[in-house]
């Protein structure tokens, strides 16, 4: 599996991943092509974080770094546990990792309205990680399954953050991919978020211009 992946990717190495994700990410052509290939790879089976087996390869670095994987029985367990009514559709992880728990709670969102009613615009869907690694999947997790939320590169305690991706399903479609943003470093941003921008990380970059406006934005 990690061999057709590496090959969907273009890489031929685990470790050159999180870089070419970026690039990825940030070419809305390219990035649906390989959406569409991940969709095949694995089935059109979204409720799981496909990036567990990749990253199978990283296991001594990631223990290294005190970092593992929340098991999906595990997440899906506690995001049960969780449930609650009075969250007006918002969902909040921290240290999301490659966003294992967030996926567990929207698999049991859109569960919970289907076949018809489910509709993405109901949900917002706000996720946190450090790691300079991790992140790119989280982004790509959130955006191959047409969340609207934000992927905020940033220490959960510090509030330090190198970046802000805004990820839209501006189509309100359950079955589409979502547009992904790189939202402006400002002191709008900061305020909003509740975060610190430390270093500019990522380049401006506006696919929901409805969003953001037609120009874009400087940083």
């Amino acid at each position: 599996m990690t061999e057709k992946i590496n090959e969907i990717l273009c890489i031929d190495d685990v470790f050159k991943a999180p870089p070419r994700l970026i690039e990825i990410l940030l070419d809305k052509n390219l990035r649906e092509t390989i959406f569409h290939q991940f969709l095949e790879l694995f089935n059109h089976k979204l409720d799981e974080d496909f990036w567990h087996v990749y990253f199978q390869e990283e296991a001594a670095q990631r223990k290294k770094q005190k970092q593992d994987f929340t098991p999906m029985s595990v997440a899906s367990l506690v995001s049960k546990l969780t449930e609650t009514s009075n969250n007006n559709g918002m969902r909040y992880e921290a240290t999301a990792g490659t966003g294992g728990m967030t996926i567990a709670r929207w698999n049991l969102d859109r569960l919970a309205t289907l076949p018809w009613d489910y509709k993405p615009s109901q949900y917002l869907y706000i996720c946190e990680e450090l790691s300079d690694r991790a992140f790119p999947f989280l982004v790509f997790n959130m955006a191959i399954r047409g969340m609207n939320g934000a992927a905020i590169h940033c220490d959960a305690l510090t509030r330090e953050c190198y970046g802000v991706f805004f990820i839209s399903n501006g189509t309100n479609n359950p079955n589409g991919f979502s547009s992904v943003n790189v939202m402006p470093y400002s002191r709008e941003a900061e305020d909003y978020f509740k975060i610190k921008f430390i270093a500019a990380k990522y380049p401006a970059h506006v696919e929901s211009p409805s969003i953001f406006g037609s120009k874009g934005y400087k940083q």
